[in-house]
């Protein structure tokens, strides 16, 4: 069994400059709630997900992802359930674990969240400097649930 063990944190500071590469991504949500099914694309590649319920507080979840057509992936996204994800993800190495920083377009500008993937819960890894408050486990950030409440709809209290 595949299983995903992230933690995700809003970003507070400069970190594009310590990037390595970034990609473009669309994403749409085929389903969801406390299982989804999603469809990814990346450039020219694209991804099927599904993910089981988040365990461990958010920490954890079931994974399991397959490499598919870009235009399968094109057909797919029609299937979509509310507003596609677009966000440019950065990729910034950092003391031996790579941090993906997703940056919102469209509906969702303005958020920008960095996720770090573990090989166990209780992994230690160090916190560069942009990191700000972390935010594992609250649905509002999490994709499914920003395509259909997007970030610009949020109060002032929300946004914090």
């Amino acid at each position: 069994m595949a299983e995903e063990i992230e933690r995700k944190f809003l970003v507070v500071g400069e970190y594009k400059h310590l990037a390595h590469s970034s990609s473009h991504l669309v994403q749409g949500y085929i389903a969801s709630g406390r299982r989804t099914v999603r469809v990814r694309l990346s450039d020219d590649r694209a991804w099927l997900t599904i993910k089981g319920p988040s365990r461990d507080g958010g920490l954890s979840r079931y994974e399991w992802e397959r490499e598919i057509d870009a235009t399968e992936a094109m057909e797919l996204l029609h299937l979509a359930e509310g507003a596609l994800i677009d966000k440019r993800r950065w990729l910034v190495e950092y003391e031996g674990h790579t941090f993906e920083v997703d940056e919102f377009a469209g509906d969702n500008e303005g958020l920008t969240i960095a996720e770090v993937e573990l090989s166990s819960t209780d992994e230690a890894f160090a916190r560069p400097l942009w990191l700000g408050r972390e935010v594992t486990g609250e649905r509002r950030f999490y994709n499914s649930h920003l395509r259909a409440h997007p970030y610009s709809e949020w109060s002032a209290e929300e946004r914090e």
